[in-house]
């Protein structure tokens, strides 16, 4: 017999497990001298990321000529962005975003983004502190990683033998034979993407967290973008532990104008799709223009972190109530 909807989708032992979770990132970060800081929830602009969905709402009162639209945040980046451009220096959230569409087994349509920022810092360091919070984290439950770190070109050579930054799209159409796709509108990047998901991540050894860096420049999205060995690279890198991705950090791109043009580059595929597109955040590239100091930023998962703690593949198994249940 299926439990009632007023129980809750985790056990308290998971329960207890993100608490204990939540107060050893705030230690970590704490012992590191890293302000923790908490931004608004709702937004009068939006994640332009064509990839993602985000919730909006109407606002009923005085609103002094401001737009009645809102955006719940998809991601703290753009105020911790201008906190960082006022001066604040180091600084990280702990909080609920929110992402339109998003629900199943692995996903649910709000969840716990773990987010710092690491002024004068590149992103392969900031992948270090990374790898050590997540050390931190599986030590909790008596469980040990190794370490790899390997760029997005060699991976995709060593697993594939391709090149993913110079081979044309039906070299890699070609490597992704058998997997059941509509080939129709795909992009060179959805041809990666579709490799990483189903021909190279899922061989991730279980027990090993893997730093991945220097993506393809098409894929820079809020990164910064240099030219190594003849070829646009961009300064990313996403953090895994066996098959899961539990973190997506950059070297963080500080020019406005550019980011102004990715903004619209975005909001130009969103209209080829026909998807709305949420405001431009407009306080963002203010606070760019004033200033944005070198940094490197990062996201964190915290309930797939959980997830991998728990060894559950359920994320309904780490939320007190799932989106079935809220």
């Amino acid at each position: 017999m299926a439990d009632p909807a007023w129980v809750p989708s985790a056990t308290r032992e998971a329960l207890v497990l993100r608490a204990r979770l939540n107060a050893l990132v705030r230690d970590f970060f704490a012992r590191r001298g890293v302000l923790e800081v908490e931004t608004p929830v709702l937004s009068r602009a939006g994640n332009t990321d064509p990839n993602i969905a985000s919730f909006a709402l109407e606002f009923s009162g005085r609103t002094e000529g401001a737009p009645r639209t809102r955006w719940l945040r998809t991601s703290a980046e753009f105020p911790m962005k201008r906190l960082l451009a006022a001066g604040v220096g180091d600084c990280y959230e702990l909080g609920r975003v929110f992402r339109d569409g998003e629900a199943g087994g692995r996903h649910n349509p709000e969840f716990t983004m773990l987010e710092w920022y690491r002024v004068g810092w590149t992103h392969l360091r900031l992948a270090d502190e990374a790898v050590e919070l997540v050390q931190a984290a599986l030590s909790m439950v008596d469980r040990e990683a190794s370490v790899a770190r390997i760029d997005f070109r060699t991976l995709y050579r060593d697993a594939l033998g391709i090149d993913p930054m110079a081979d044309d799209i039906e070299r890699l159409r070609a490597a992704a034979d058998g997997i059941a796709v509509d080939p129709d509108g795909l992009t060179r990047d959805d041809w990666l993407d579709l490799l990483m998901t189903h021909r190279i991540q899922p061989g991730f050894p279980p027990n090993q967290l893997l730093v991945l860096h220097d993506y393809p420049a098409s894929q820079c999205a809020l990164a910064r973008v240099v030219s190594r060995d003849g070829m646009d690279v961009a300064e990313r890198f996403e953090l895994y532990l066996g098959p899961l991705e539990l973190a997506n950090g950059y070297h963080e791109l500080t020019e406005g104008d550019e980011q102004r043009r990715r903004f619209g580059r975005d909001m130009a595929v969103r209209a080829g799709r026909g998807v709305p597109a949420p405001a431009m955040d407009e306080a963002l590239l203010q606070a760019m223009a004033a200033g944005l100091p070198a940094c490197a930023g990062v996201a964190l998962g915290i309930d797939r972190l959980l997830m991998a703690l728990l060894r559950t593949p359920r994320i309904a198994d780490v939320l007190a109530f799932d989106f079935t249940r809220a």
